[in-house]
Parts: C-alpha cells; sequence; structure tokens
C-alpha cells in the first residue's frame, strides 16, 4: 500500500476487531510502537462477534504509515478492512463544482435562463460586444491553465496529475476572492499550440492565471498571451512570487534601517519565479542584484542563447561584472533570495553578507536553509513555509490582483499594478506590528485582498488599462448594472 507524501499525515484504519476482552489495547500498543498518534476513534458497526471502529492515526511521513499498517494487520483478531488518507477523502470526487445561480423551479424560470428568454441577452450581446461582461460569467471568472510540466515541487507529472492542484487554486480564488475559477489542464507541451488553445478559449473568461508551466516555455507563453488578449493574463509562479517576496523586502528593509536603492540582493534558482523577482527588484529600485543557477553567477553582458530571459538579466543585473559561484557572489550582500533547493546555503555564506542579513530561504518543501540553523546568523528570516515566521505564499497575491483587474475590467496586468500589489501587502502590517518574526502579513488576514485589490485599481486606472466607469466599482464586487443590461462602460 503506497502513502502519498505530506506532513502530519492523518490515515483513518477501519478495523474489524473481535470482542475479545481488551483487545483494543493491543491495537493502541502496536500502533504507538510503531511511532503513530491515535487521534479519535469511532465505532462504526457493533455485532456479536466482532465490532468495525474507525481509528484516526497521526504519522509523520509515508514509511511510518507503512509500518503502522503492518503492525496492526499481524495482531490476531484484527482485520484491516481499508486504509483511508484524509488528503484523499477531501479530493474524492474533485474539490469543487458548478452551482446555478438563480434555481430553475418552473417553466418560467426555464424560459427565462434558457430559449426563449437568453435570445435577447444574446442578441443584446451581439450589438453591444462589452455587455458580455455585465451578462455573463466572464465578468468574474479566470482560467487557470497548464500542461503540468511544473507542478509544485512535483516537476513534469502531466495534465492529469496537475488537476488536483488547479482546482485547488479556483478553490482559493473563490474563497479568498469570491473569484470563479475554472481549471484547464492542456495535453501539449508546444507553446505555440498553448497559446492558440488559450486564445480560443478567451472569450469565456476576464482573466487567464498561468499555472506551472515549466521555464523558459512560460515567458514565451505568457508574452504572446499579453500580446494578442485584452483580458489580463498572470503567471503566479513568476509575479505572485515577485510580489510577496517584494512586500516582505519592503518591511525588512525598515527594520533594518537600509533603503532599496542601496542593497546588493543575490537571487538563487534563475527559473520561473528567480527571474520575475529579478525584474520586480530592478522595477522596484533595487540596482545591485546578482543572479546565481546551477551554472553560476549570470555574468554581466553575457549571452544565453537557450534562455532569451537569462540574456535579459544578463544585460540588467550584476552591475560590478562579478564571476564565478554563490560565494563569489554574496560577499557583502545584504539579501539573499533563494527559489532554487535545499542546501544552497550555508553558515559559511551567511557570516560573508552584509550586517543585519536579511534571508527569503524559499525552496519549498526544504529550504535553502534549515531556519534553525540559519537564525542565529540573520537579522530577517522568511521561508516558503506555513510552519516557520514569515511564509512567502502567493496566495498574498494573486486573489486580490485578480479581484482588482476584474473589477475595474483590466485589459491586462502592468508592472504597476506588481508593485502596487507589493506595496498593499506590505502596507498591511502596521509599524507597530512589525518585527523581525513578521514582516508578511498572514495569508487568512482578511485586510490583504482588499488592500491589494483597491491598489491594483488605482493603479490601473493611473496607467490607463482600466476600462470599466470609476463609479461602476464597487468594493464588494457587486455591480449596479440594471436589469436592461446596460454594461457600465
Amino acid at each position: 500500500m503506497a502513502f502519498e507524501r505530506a506532513g502530519g499525515i492523518r490515515l483513518i484504519l477501519r478495523l474489524e476487531i473481535k470482542n475479545t476482552h481488551s483487545i483494543f489495547g493491543y491495537v493502541a500498543t502496536a500502533i504507538g510502537a510503531a511511532g503513530g498518534d491515535i487521534m479519535a476513534v469511532d465505532l462504526i458497526q457493533a455485532g456479536k462477534e466482532s465490532v468495525v471502529r474507525d481509528v484516526t492515526v497521526g504519522v509523520d511521513s509515508p514509511d511510518q504509515g507503512e509500518r503502522v499498517v503492518a503492525a496492526v494487520s499481524a495482531l490476531p483478531g484484527v482485520r484491516v478492512i481499508n486504509v483511508s488518507d484524509r488528503v484523499f477523502l477531501a479530493h474524492l470526487g474533485g474539490k469543487i463544482e458548478v452551482t446555478p445561480k438563480i434555481p430553475v423551479k418552473n417553466r418560467d424560470d426555464l424560459s427565462m435562463v434558457y430559449t426563449p428568454g437568453v435570445a435577447r441577452v444574446c442578441q443584446a450581446i451581439h450589438q453591444d460586444p462589452a455587455k458580455v461582461f455585465s451578462l455573463t460569467m466572464k465578468r468574474n471568472t479566470v482560467a487557470v491553465v497548464t500542461d503540468g510540466t511544473a507542478v509544485l515541487g512535483l516537476g513534469d507529472i502531466g495534465p492529469a496529475a496537475a488537476l488536483p492542484v488547479m482546482e485547488g487554486k479556483a478553490m482559493l480564488f473563490k474563497q479568498f476572492a469570491n473569484v470563479d475559477a475554472v481549471p484547464i489542464c492542456l495535453d501539449t507541451k508546444d507553446p505555440d499550440e498553448i497559446v492558440q488553445i488559450v486564445k480560443r478559449l478567451a472569450p469565456g473568461f476576464g482573466g487567464i492565471n498561468l499555472e506551472d508551466i515549466s521555464s523558459p516555455r512560460c515567458f514565451y507563453i505568457e508574452e504572446r498571451l499579453k500580446e494578442e488578449l485584452d483580458i489580463p493574463v498572470f503567471h503566479d509562479d513568476q509575479h505572485g512570487t515577485a510580489v510577496v517576496v517584494l512586500a516582505g523586502l519592503l518591511n525588512a528593509v525598515k527594520l533594518v534601517g537600509k533603503r532599496l536603492e542601496d542593497l546588493k540582493v543575490v537571487v538563487v534558482g534563475i527559473g520561473a519565479a528567480g527571474s520575475a523577482v529579478i525584474r520586480l527588484l530592478l522595477e522596484a529600485g533595487v540596482q545591485n542584484v546578482i543572479g546565481v543557477d546551477r551554472m553560476g553567477i549570470i555574468e554581466r553582458g553575457k549571452e544565453y542563447p537557450q534562455n532569451p530571459m537569462w540574456t535579459w538579466i544578463a544585460q540588467h543585473t550584476n552591475p560590478e561584472g562579478i564571476t564565478g559561484n554563490l560565494a563569489d557572489a554574496i560577499d557583502g550582500a545584504d539579501v539573499f533570495v533563494g527559489v532554487s533547493g535545499p542546501g544552497v546555503l550555508n553558515v559559511g555564506h551567511l557570516r560573508r553578507m552584509a550586517k543585519d542579513p536579511i534571508v527569503f530561504a524559499m525552496a519549498n518543501p526544504e529550504p535553502e536553509i534549515e531556519p534553525e540553523v540559519a537564525a542565529p546568523h540573520v537579522r530577517v528570516l522568511a521561508t516558503g513555509r506555513s510552519d516557520y515566521p514569515n511564509q512567502v505564499n502567493n496566495l498574498l497575491c494573486f486573489p486580490g490582483i485578480f479581484r482588482g483587474a476584474l473589477d475595474c475590467r483590466a485589459r491586462t496586468i502592468n508592472e504597476e499594478m506588481k508593485l502596487a500589489a507589493a506595496r498593499a501587502i506590505a502596507g498591511v502590517v502596521s509599524d507597530a506590528e512589525l518585527s523581525e518574526e513578521y514582516i508578511i502579513p498572514s495569508v487568512f488576514n482578511r485586510r490583504v485582498v482588499d488592500a491589494v485589490s483597491q491598489a491594483v485599481i488605482e493603479a490601473a486606472y493611473a496607467t490607463g488599462v482600466a476600462r470599466r466607469e470609476r463609479r461602476d466599482v464597487v468594493r464588494d464586487g457587486r455591480y449596479p448594472e440594471a436589469v436592461s443590461g446596460r454594461s457600465g462602460d
């Protein structure tokens, strides 16, 4: 039996246990000896000869789960009927569904939402295409698009295996920002084909969230779609990460008394997220950024024919022309940003950094350096994990940024909107709250989505990409269109 790797796994063992004196005590002992922790026991069925119980067991790893099941299975008088994982139970049948907003209870309801009444709405959109935003789901719906080539830390697992992640993303859109999202998993790795498919699907959506598409293909796909569509296109793995990193950095520099323009920042792992972090830091005013990947430092002015984004980075970073590897780059650095893998950073590196070092070790689930090891040597530490302070989580960004872009009917999500989102996230942490262990708000802080969406709306109007009349943008996402179908444009 295989168990999915996860932290804090909860297994439910359905056991048929003979009605023998004290036999459950042996079950509990076997579970404890195998390293499991009994969380709950529920009686499912009682009979003269035996009882059926569900025993919820906490384990730390899949291997430990295997040992618990084996230990219980070996007991006389105990039969393991089934073993289920609470995570898998939550995914049975998928995690999302489509629910009508209007009930259809009678013939009159049917004629209003479908034929013949719907024909009038179709004609209204045909005569004024802008009405599609006010009279269909397009107004509040985002497509979450992937090809399954760079899923979480799992890599290229394909579109079907990526679907649970896309469903989860859709759940978060809805729960945190009341944005409807539809997972779309494409069975192709051809960048041009992906662009064409998304373009053909775009009429039904108000925005496109690209997700888990491998680098450097993701850059090409996003740029093509931004050029060819008139709705926001946002690759969250790139820009969501960059926005939250900048938000945390804005507050971290407050603590250490430094300015963005004076920082030396080293970014390790120059894939989708690392490249976007570099670009947004430069937009925010950081002047000295050095990118480092497996091959070493991205050298000033060097051409990288296989990766045009690296060529761009080489033209705009590393002003001192440093060569070599991380040890050479990190000398005197104020900030380390890691989007790479475990073990990349060590105490020796930290000791070479400038006073009051700021470290964002965001590799997940294992950061570039163990937080307990880094803590004595840094002033501010952030990770990508929820079990340590200062979690850099894209969930702080994408719900609010799309909420704002949809509400003002933005044509695109530009750099000014991303910068505004970062400043809004940072601003949720007040000066009184700000500390080394609280530079980034919790993802459950209810002020975040509203602050981000409002900042994004203001930036969209300031840069001329908002199409909706300001008087028609309502803070809670409700719109004042009349029953006549006025579009609000």
